[in-house]
């Protein structure tokens, strides 16, 4: 692991756990009206999750861990991050954040859903929310 994506997750884990907090409450939302322990549409997922995490003010929240964690990774952005693409996709298995560093692209993602593949795919809650930061 390289010492910016090391800074940056560190940073996450110290300094932004409210709103990792945040992702998990969303998703728990999002999951809770299903019939089962998974769903097989992935509209029941992303719609509901991008407004959940709209509606509770995360999505900003989410470009300003972007550019902390690009801070922390001592780097620099060429424009301040929005709460939209490229910077803030909500996917149907959580948000990514994307951002182009001199190293490469940092790329976060707050993992709340997990694609189970067999025997049709379908989307499933973690329990949790797992933190994955890599440079591309």
């Amino acid at each position: 692991m390289s010492h910016p994506v090391r800074a940056a997750r560190r940073r996450i884990q110290t300094e932004w756990q409210s709103v990792v907090r945040g992702v998990d409450d969303c998703a728990d939302r999002v999951a809770d009206p299903w019939d089962t322990s998974r769903t097989t549409n992935p509209d029941r997922v992303v719609a509901p999750l991008r407004a959940g995490l709209e509606e509770a003010g995360l999505l900003d929240g989410l470009a300003s861990l972007l550019a902390d964690a690009v801070a922390a990774a001592d780097c620099e952005l060429p424009a301040s991050p929005v709460p939209a693409p490229p910077y803030v996709t909500v996917t149907s298995r959580g948000p990514v954040l994307r951002a182009t560093i001199d190293p490469g692209r940092l790329v976060v993602r707050l993992e709340a859903f997990e694609v189970v593949r067999t025997p049709v795919p379908a989307y499933r809650r973690l329990d949790g929310v797992d933190v994955y930061v890599s440079l591309e």
